[in-house]
């Protein structure tokens, strides 16, 4: 079981690797970190926007909520198409799968 301290470096490490493969500078945005008993969800923004708000920094596609299993550290990613409420509620009812290659299902 990972304490919190250590969730949070996962998800810092997750993102800082995001943006050494993208050449973006990419920040958490602690504000809308949700912690559950299975985890925390994790959202993240380039960091000029997230310190400007200015809408010309607001150029991210595919940074996707994603979850940090507090059981095993695994990072699982969401998607961006619907609601975050939904992507929880397909995790938890077992329904949202990260296969072996990454690939996402919904089952």
């Amino acid at each position: 079981m990972f304490q919190e301290s250590e969730i949070i470096k996962i998800a810092k490490n997750y993102v800082k690797e995001r943006s050494k493969k993208s050449n973006i500078d990419m920040t958490i945005v602690t504000e809308h970190t949700i912690c559950k008993p299975y985890g925390m969800i994790f959202s993240y923004v380039r960091r000029e926007y997230y310190e400007t708000k200015d809408e010309q920094y607001n150029t991210l596609l595919g940074n996707v909520p994603f979850l940090v299993e507090s059981k095993t550290g695994k990072i699982i990613p969401f998607g961006s198409s619907r609601s975050i409420e939904y992507y929880l509620q397909e995790y938890e009812a077992g329904r949202w799968i990260i296969l072996e290659d990454g690939s996402r299902v919904i089952v």
